[in-house]
């Protein structure tokens, strides 16, 4: 089941996240530059889709927590934002203000790299890292590289830059490497209450991921066509249930770009382009939420909105 944002976490007041003997619980924060594999990373961790991915930067663009419960141990994990110094937009600085949030109140730092590589992306994002928190290099994409050999120089160059407490080369879509990481996190999350029901995977409402998974496949649809200042919007989201109870959930989207030019491209010619990111994105929304859903796209436009703290802050972004 998904985690509801309206719900929150548990207080403890009894029930299943009351604190047993031994439990332990902590926040994980994810962070990188853009497009080092974060947001698969932590799909692989919760074991669901939380976080949308695709190849254009600056995919995710909220903190989003995955929860990841095993034994006695609740793992939160927080995937960030890709630390972004391109662009000195009003949607740029909300993002890099997320990214910095959520280093400075965790419990455990999974710093993500592209395995034998360091760029000067990676290292403003290191910056950001701070000295009393412990955190992990993880050595991501490591199926990729094909000299293995020229790892080990690579990490005692990485340890000169950063006091890390571990190194975890890995790849992210490895099942025993997923499994592996487990347990070397464990360990650094304290014992207390556990701060969500046992069978929750995300903080997150369906409304929320409702318009994340429309934007991963508008992302994915248009591909580098589309500038990455597009977003989604949802108009409405209401559950309708029939005699044998059913679900229907009907949701209406508006899909925003900067420009005409923008509309078009996503429309498509007779409509197919947004059909297709309509489909995809519905039958993905059937899965995640194991009911039927009736979704309707509109798209619109609103130029240089990205730009414009207010209606940053009105299209969901703190």
């Amino acid at each position: 089941m998904l985690g509801n944002a309206e719900n929150g976490p548990k207080n403890g007041d009894g029930g299943e996240s009351a604190s047993p003997e031994g439990r332990r619980c902590g926040l994980i924060a994810i962070v990188g530059k853009p497009n080092v594999g974060k947001s698969t990373l932590m799909n692989a961790l919760v074991g669901q889709k939380i976080s949308i991915t695709s190849r254009k930067a600056q995919t995710t663009r909220h903190r989003i927590t995955g929860i990841a419960t095993r034994g006695a141990t609740q793992f939160v994990f927080v995937d960030t934002p890709g630390f972004q110094t391109l662009h000195n937009t009003a949607l740029n600085k909300s993002l890099n203000k997320t990214v910095q949030g959520a280093v400075g109140d965790v419990d455990l730092v999974l710093f993500v790299v592209e395995a034998g590589s360091f760029t000067p992306a990676d290292a403003r994002v290191l910056a950001l890292l701070k000295s009393g928190v412990p955190a992990l290099l993880i050595a991501n994409k490591l199926d990729t590289v094909h000299r293995r050999a020229e790892i080990a120089p690579w990490l005692q160059s990485m340890q000169q830059r950063h006091p890390f407490a571990e190194f975890v080369p890995m790849s992210a879509k490895n099942a025993k490497d997923i499994e592996r990481l487990f347990g070397i996190c464990e360990k650094y999350l304290p014992e207390q209450p556990w701060a969500y029901g046992e069978d929750e995977l995300t903080d997150r409402s369906e409304r929320f991921l409702a318009s994340e998974i429309v934007r991963e496949k508008l992302f994915r649809f248009t591909g580098d066509e589309l500038p990455y200042t597009s977003t989604v919007v949802i108009d409405k989201f209401e559950d309708e249930f029939g005699r044998n109870k059913s679900r229907l959930a009907r949701i209406a989207a508006t899909i925003v770009v900067e420009r005409d030019g923008h509309k078009a491209m996503v429309i498509g010619e007779k409509g197919e382009r947004l059909k297709r990111i309509g489909t995809e994105a519905r039958q993905e929304l059937e899965r995640l939420m194991d009911c039927k859903v009736f979704l309707e796209l509109w798209v619109k436009v609103r130029s240089g909105w990205a730009d414009d703290e207010a209606r940053v802050r009105s299209f969901g972004y703190e």
